[in-house]
């Protein structure tokens, strides 16, 4: 990718330049899954979070046909206010650059901007995976083949849980994803602290965490991601009675409209944020905030 193409602030550059510790956050949760004005305060927040533990915060947006590994104040408030601001996966990454337009990067789009500018570690909420009836629709988050040819940490509250999680973990698994969960011998379910389906492997530390990416490395081999699942706090989860009632009569209004393919994540989350009255993304930004500080944590400790 050619210098002039992939745009790093000079504070992201110093940082990596002098081996500080450099957080890679999506700019997509600020121009597609926050209310305004809220989701300006919110990104700013997560910059701070990151600051806060010692770690330089790198928000990542195409602008303007330039891929920006991260943004200054201007920036963060055009993803957060400009409607006419578009949603680019990994795919979408060439023609944005060559027809000089502007969105905010998903999962895909992130990772693999942030390993290109040699970023180690990355904050999310909640990874894409396999959708439910996958045998009928074929539909996959691009999230999973990413992540299987990117070298890079992703720290979120597991997959979200409109998904089918335990497929999704059995896809993870055939394309060599590895998976931790940070303090749980469960992997989380995105609203709720707990899937119910159980991880192979658990850490309790940053240092722990660093210390599996330093024998990844060792080992060499594949590039893939490794994911690093925290759950929300059990306090601050949606109730799960109340996830499983609206998720289920989400599903049902999906099928009845007869929605499909990309419309169906947004469509899903937007049902459950309004039928919890905003509950959804209440748990959501709670996951979120605590991933994002482990994420710095980690960065620290590498």
């Amino acid at each position: 990718m050619p210098e002039t193409t992939l745009m790093l602030s000079e504070e992201v550059r110093e940082a990596l330049d002098a081996r500080r510790p450099v957080v890679a956050l999506e700019s997509t949760i600020i121009a597609h899954g926050l209310p305004r004005p809220r989701n300006l305060a919110v990104a700013e927040e997560l910059e701070s979070l990151v600051r806060g533990v010692g770690a330089v915060p790198a928000t990542i947006a195409v602008l303007d046909g330039r891929a920006h590994v991260g943004l200054d104040k201007n920036e963060l408030e055009r993803i957060a206010t400009d409607p006419a601001v578009r949603k680019f996966g990994h795919r979408d990454l060439a023609p944005a650059l060559a027809t000089g337009a502007s969105g905010a990067t998903t999962v895909s789009a992130t990772a693999f901007l942030a390993a290109r500018a040699g970023i180690r570690v990355f904050a999310t909420g909640g990874l894409g995976g396999v959708h439910r009836e996958w045998t009928v629709t074929q539909d996959e988050s691009a999230d999973l083949r990413l992540l299987a040819r990117t070298g890079i940490t992703v720290v979120c509250a597991g997959v979200k849980s409109i998904l089918d999680v335990a497929a999704t973990l059995q896809r993870l698994e055939t394309l060599g994803v590895g998976v931790l969960g940070y303090g749980t011998g469960h992997f989380p379910g995105f609203y709720l602290s707990s899937s119910g389906l159980p991880v192979d492997w658990t850490v309790r530390t940053p240092e722990e965490v660093a210390d599996v990416m330093r024998a990844k490395d060792a080992l060499g081999g594949p590039e893939t991601a490794l994911v690093v699942a925290q759950p929300v706090p059990e306090d601050e989860q949606l109730d799960p009675a109340l996830h499983d009632r609206v998720l289920a009569e989400a599903l049902d209004e999906c099928r009845e409209r007869g929605i499909g393919g990309q419309a169906v994540t947004p469509f899903l989350l937007d049902f459950l944020m309004k039928r919890t009255d905003g509950a959804s993304l209440e748990a959501n930004l709670a996951a979120v905030r605590g991933n994002v500080r482990l994420a710095a944590r980690i960065a620290a400790a590498l």
